[in-house]
């Protein structure tokens, strides 16, 4: 017996996180009776576990694409304002995955799509510190104590940032390593600073990057 979201999440539906959000929602059943408790524990290989109708298949093996996303693509599977998402940029690849972590509709770079949903937690969960590394482009040239202050944290939607690392490439363009996962974060992080991004790259994910990008 496992909790049914780890259940979910290995079956290739969506990160653990992500499937809370559709037991609370009330999409899930098991035996025919909708589960929105979140310690609720199932038995996959008896149990008919459904999400939106639809029983869920265990996954047989374990799919990991590394993908270089462009900008004009938001890194969800489906999008209510019919944006193209990173699904559209598959070709060939008939097994259920989704992306793991975000980027931003406007961003481009590294992108991990599975149906591992470990995997997925493990470096998504604020509690690994998985490092991502983005080379930022922005507007202006910050001075050592802008650079001081991204380092330190600012405050972003209320919050201060954890510590970052910071290294000027050029002017007007970082190399920014962050272990947050918070939404449009480096993004919001340079407009405190004074100092829009223009054009954001992610370049690595903890150990993972492609020197081809």
């Amino acid at each position: 017996m496992e909790r049914l979201q780890k259940i979910l999440s290995q079956a290739g539906i969506a990160s653990r996180r992500a499937s809370e959000q559709l037991m609370l929602d009330g999409r899930v059943t098991v035996n025919g009776t909708t589960v929105r408790e979140l310690g609720t524990k199932a038995d996959p290989s008896r149990d008919d576990i459904r999400v939106d109708g639809s029983r869920i298949k265990i996954v047989e093996r374990r799919l990991y694409l590394l993908l270089n996303k462009p900008r004009g693509y938001v890194s969800t599977r489906s999008d209510p304002e019919r944006r193209p998402t990173v699904i559209d940029l598959l070709r060939g690849v008939r097994d259920y995955v989704y992306p793991v972590g975000r980027l931003d509709f406007d961003s481009e770079g590294l992108l991990i799509l599975t149906n591992d949903g470990d995997l997925a937690a493990k470096l998504t969960h604020p509690r690994h510190g998985v490092a991502r590394v983005y080379d930022a482009r922005v507007l202006g040239v910050p001075d050592d104590h802008d650079l001081d202050r991204l380092q330190k944290g600012v405050v972003i939607d209320g919050q201060k940032t954890g510590p970052a690392d910071v290294k000027a490439l050029g002017p007007g363009h970082l190399r920014v390593t962050v272990r947050e996962g918070r939404n449009r974060q480096v993004r919001k992080m340079c407009d405190a600073i004074g100092h829009p991004i223009t054009q954001l790259t992610r370049v690595a994910i903890g150990p993972i990057q492609d020197s081809r990008l």
